[in-house]
């Protein structure tokens, strides 16, 4: 084959196990040899359309075979998939369409309305809709033909684009290569034991990179079977581990706190699982020891987008003896935790830098911000941590002042931005607090204007449907006025310190 990228791995997997089962949704298998065909004829459908070379194809739904079909057939036309967050609001999704010169639009039809939106619709784009709901799916797109495809694509074309919010206040497209996420599967399968035998429960956004590059992609190189559920449901993932007999699980802490406390987490069966993994923030001691009792440890890392993500992991041998630590580097990763302009000394705070052949290229049409954060082949990730004399890292605090509020990565910039456009606001900042359900959620200070009255309320109402929920703050603080420095620096770490 010419294709060495994602797209061929459905053929590749397909001459080797074409009857086992690939993916299963609503209780329908599609077995490799079905996935194959089901790419082939839905890239002819997509070069139908139109979709060239280089071309970007988005696709905005919820996580379904179709998702993953439109991911594998844009690969293999060489062309760069965009997956947007169904969590956008109107004027997000437009930014991210725009920014991405996103040539067709693949959209599921519960999320048609967002089309409607003047920002978005005044974009004039191609769009292809699809009911999954009543098993119509992409047929409607695909050509009946399977005629083979087979570009000379490299590890070095680009992928993906998978837009991350940045301290600007505008989501930034991280690019990824194939080659960066073929190094990253080889990475979690050096330290995770993978088999051809896994049967992995895909409940978090597939438009994320952990659940697809971290349990999705792994899977299917490894010729195992992926359990795709639309949306992540605690009691029915309780209910789904044992009647599937899963042995993969991928959460974030709000997850795992979830499918801890369904009514049948205690006396289910839930032998077969071997893998919990886990990402987006360090799981609380109390909810690692309530898996303990159940007889497995969540396996912790620490990771970026721009590192596609995984970065450093918490082997399940080493979980109790450094607990609350994000582990070591991956094997064919190196980091540094940098204070000023040297390495910091163990114990002392630094920011991480990442190198390996996972790391992004850098940000998609964005040479300053690429410029800022890549430098002399190291990503400088915002992220402050402490290495011990074992070189075990531990996340200390954020330079970029970003939280993580159910897995999803929130930065108060854009938020601020936001809150800036209420005529009352003079002033304003944004921080993360802790919350037992969500790990962190915002809470806004703001700065009323001479003369104007407003109440939390109102601040809350203005904040809807210019962002995603999970973006909003959940309590407002009201300051006669903000602390700075003498140079006038927004001094956050005292606001941390205010109780409501």
């Amino acid at each position: 084959m010419r294709d060495q990228g994602l797209g061929s791995w459905p053929r590749r997997r397909a001459r080797m196990t074409p009857a086992k089962a690939a993916l299963v949704q609503d209780g329908t298998p599609m077995s490799y040899a079905d996935l194959d065909r089901a790419v082939t004829r839905l890239a002819h459908g997509l070069r139908a359309r139109g979709v060239e070379r280089g071309d970007r194809v988005a696709f905005l739904g919820l996580n379904s075979i179709e998702m993953v079909l439109t991911v594998l057939a844009t690969a293999r036309l060489g062309s760069v998939s965009v997956p947007v967050n169904t969590r956008l609001a109107a004027p997000e999704l437009a930014h991210v369409l725009d920014h991405s010169g996103t040539r067709l639009l693949v959209v599921e039809d519960v999320f048609a309305d967002a089309l409607q939106a003047p920002q978005v619709s005044g974009l004039g784009l191609e769009t292809v809709d699809f009911t999954r709901a009543a098993g119509v799916g992409l047929e409607h797109l695909a050509v009946d033909d399977l005629t083979e495809i087979d570009e000379p694509i490299g590890l070095d074309d680009l992928f993906m684009i998978q837009y991350t919010s940045g301290t600007s206040g505008r989501p930034k497209g991280v690019m990824l290569t194939h080659g960066n996420v073929v190094w990253n599967v080889a990475n979690l399968l050096v330290d995770v034991d993978i088999g051809s035998q896994e049967v992995a429960l895909v409940t978090a956004p597939l438009f994320h990179t952990a659940a697809l590059n971290q349990v999705l992609f792994p899977t299917i190189l490894k010729g195992g079977t992926a359990l795709i559920e639309a949306r992540f449901d605690a009691a029915r993932a309780v209910d789904l581990i044992e009647s599937q007999g899963v042995t993969l699980l991928f959460g974030v802490t709000s997850m795992y706190l979830a499918i801890a406390a369904a009514p049948r987490f205690a006396g289910a069966d839930l032998s077969s699982l071997r893998l919990a993994l886990s990402g987006g923030a360090p799981i609380p001691e109390s909810l690692l020891r309530t898996w303990l009792d159940r007889g497995l440890m969540i396996i912790q890392g620490y990771g970026l987008t721009e590192a596609s993500p995984g970065t450093t992991m918490l082997r399940a041998d080493e979980g109790v003896r450094k607990l609350g630590s994000a582990g070591t580097a991956c094997f064919f990763t190196d980091v540094r935790v940098v204070a000023g302009d040297r390495d910091a000394e163990d114990g002392e705070p630094g920011e991480v830098l990442v190198s390996g052949p996972h790391v992004s290229p850098g940000y998609w049409q964005d040479d300053a911000a690429t410029a800022s954060a890549f430098e002399d082949g190291w990503l400088h990730t915002g992220d402050l941590a402490t290495r011990d004399d074992e070189g075990y890292l531990r996340i200390v605090d954020r330079l970029k002042d970003m939280y993580i509020s159910g897995g999803e990565n929130v930065y108060p910039a854009e938020v601020e931005r936001a809150l800036h456009e209420h005529p009352a606001v003079a002033e304003c900042a944004v921080v993360g607090v802790p919350d037992e359900r969500w790990g962190e959620v915002g809470r806004a200070f703001v700065v009323v204007r001479a003369g104007e009255e407003v109440d939390e309320a109102d601040v809350l109402a203005h904040l809807e449907g210019r962002l995603a929920r999970y973006k909003l703050p959940r309590s407002v603080v009201f300051l006669p006025e903000l602390p700075h420095n003498a140079s006038g620096k927004l001094l956050k770490s005292r606001l941390r310190e205010v109780t409501p």
